[in-house]
């Protein structure tokens, strides 16, 4: 199964490939909807047959290149990898669903979504450091272009090249890193690092290398700056992939090498993360209270919560690593449906200024129920998927320190009040007919994604018992192999 879905997602680009000088745009853009909606029933299937028994290394794919003289290349899902693996099929399906015919050149934005799809699959499942390292590079170049090319303002290519400066300067530093770890152990592989006994001074540089590399991507303060920037110009699709997959990278890259390869330095250097993450939550969660642009504010928030989950990671215990990961797939929900809410509006009224709407309500009261769900879910409503993650890390973080974790809270509090005073700005009032010239509510297509993503939001909120099935044992054999 691991082989069918990640060859799948080659033999589906290359059709497309093939196809796209022959066939419309649209369909280009079914095709491309039947590809994602292939992979993501794989998915499923995957996890449907998952071992709960045995959720560590549930699938493995090997690759034997020994005859090369090189070492095999190694592919494994785990109870961790197929929760990202499928957050990222989901989320990639509902772009090409949210896909309007006037969109320009759908063609090459058809074909730069599929490339990132697959390059992520590899990147989530490989075991090799190194091409871990590549994956993880590679990922900028379609978002670099979605930026750059779609972007809805006039500083689209300043914006893209924030985002690029930021995370490939941070990345080199992990480059020499990894290269240094195969100078002392000759390998580049996961299982053969976690094997090596480094020395506590050469632990504390790696984990620096990699920290750095990891934290731009999340992005920590104050690694944070070229978040809103891209956000901001970034068409939908940008922002939903920045928000719901590519902010995950470094969650999974701290969950997958930093915290297994070198557990001292991670204790050492933890102090340090919670003084960054409480200030990211703190700085980020009052900045967005001063904003007019509908997606700063949730893309401030998104740094907020985002600092919240390295809480969770660090916290040095099950229940706050389990409560990050249960965070980060809970964000990929609830971010993502409030930048497509924040797109419906704009392709109908062109602007995302707070300043232009009042009273839609009145108007899109369907839009309107939603956009109010997912603000209660921003906020940790008790039921919602971001409730239980919140209430599990900041629990794992409170075992570590009763002060921080009252200056974590603050920030869930400080969430309350920039959505609660966005949704009544925008929702409640008289309607600015000036601004606002036509009533038009969700289309199929957007009640689609708006239902769905409801759907996962509550089922992980009121039944998160089938989440922590997949990732528990795959959580406490991370922590054994830190101790061994």
């Amino acid at each position: 199964m691991l082989l069918y879905l990640t060859f799948f997602s080659f033999i589906g680009l290359f059709v497309i490939l093939i196809t796209i000088l022959k066939c419309d745009s649209d369909s280009i853009r079914k095709l491309c909807i039947e590809v994602s909606l292939y992979l993501l029933i794989a998915s499923v299937i995957i996890l449907l047959n998952f071992g709960i028994d045995f959720p560590d290394l549930s699938f493995i794919a090997k690759t034997n290149f020994s005859k090369l003289g090189r070492e095999n290349m190694i592919f494994i899902i785990d109870g961790i990898t197929i929760l990202f693996i499928i957050l990222t099929l989901f989320l990639i399906f509902l772009c090409f669903v949210f896909f309007y015919s006037k969109e320009k050149n759908i063609k090459f934005y058809c074909i730069l979504l599929v490339a990132l799809q697959l390059l992520i699959l590899l990147m989530f499942c490989v075991l090799n450091i190194f091409f871990f390292y590549i994956l993880f590079e590679t990922v900028l170049i379609p978002m670099y272009l979605l930026i750059g090319i779609w972007g809805s303002r006039e500083k689209k290519v300043r914006a893209s090249y924030l985002f690029v400066f930021y995370t490939v300067l941070s990345s080199l530093l992990m480059l020499i890193g990894i290269l240094y770890m195969q100078f002392l152990t000759g390998t580049f592989h996961l299982e053969q690092l976690l094997l090596t006994k480094f020395s506590f001074e050469n632990q504390l540089l790696l984990w620096l290398t990699l920290f750095l590399s990891f934290s731009s991507k999340i992005p920590i303060f104050p690694f944070h700056i070229w978040l809103p920037e891209a956000h901001v110009e970034a068409p939908t699709v940008g922002s939903v992939l920045l928000a719901g997959i590519l902010l995950k990278l470094g969650v999974y890259g701290f969950l997958r090498y930093s915290l297994t390869i070198f557990p001292q330095a991670s204790i050492y250097f933890s102090p340090l993360v919670f003084v960054f993450s409480l200030l990211g939550i703190i700085y980020a969660s009052i900045t967005a209270i001063k904003q007019t642009d509908f997606k700063k504010i949730i893309a401030y928030s998104s740094v907020a919560h985002m600092n919240l989950v390295v809480l969770g990671i660090f916290s040095g215990n099950i229940i706050g690593v389990e409560g990050s990961i249960i965070q980060s797939i809970s964000h990929g929900f609830i971010a993502s449906a409030l930048f497509f809410l924040i797109g419906m509006l704009y392709n109908r009224y062109h602007s995302r200024l707070i300043y232009y709407y009042s009273g839609i309500v009145q108007i899109m009261p369907l839009y309107c129920i939603f956009f109010l769900f997912f603000t209660m879910s921003n906020i940790a409503l008790p039921g919602t998927s971001n409730f239980v993650g919140e209430f599990l890390l900041l629990n794992g973080f409170f075992f570590q320190s009763f002060y921080g974790c009252f200056l974590a809270t603050l920030g869930v509090i400080f969430s309350a009040g920039y959505s609660l005073w966005l949704y009544n700005r925008v929702s409640f009032g008289n309607i600015k007919n000036i601004f606002i010239l036509k009533y038009i509510d969700l289309f199929i297509n957007e009640f689609f994604i708006c239902f769905t993503l409801f759907i996962f939001s509550i089922f992980l909120g009121l039944y998160p018992i089938s989440f922590f099935n997949m990732i528990h044992l795959s959580v406490v054999k991370m922590f054994a192999t830190s101790l061994i």
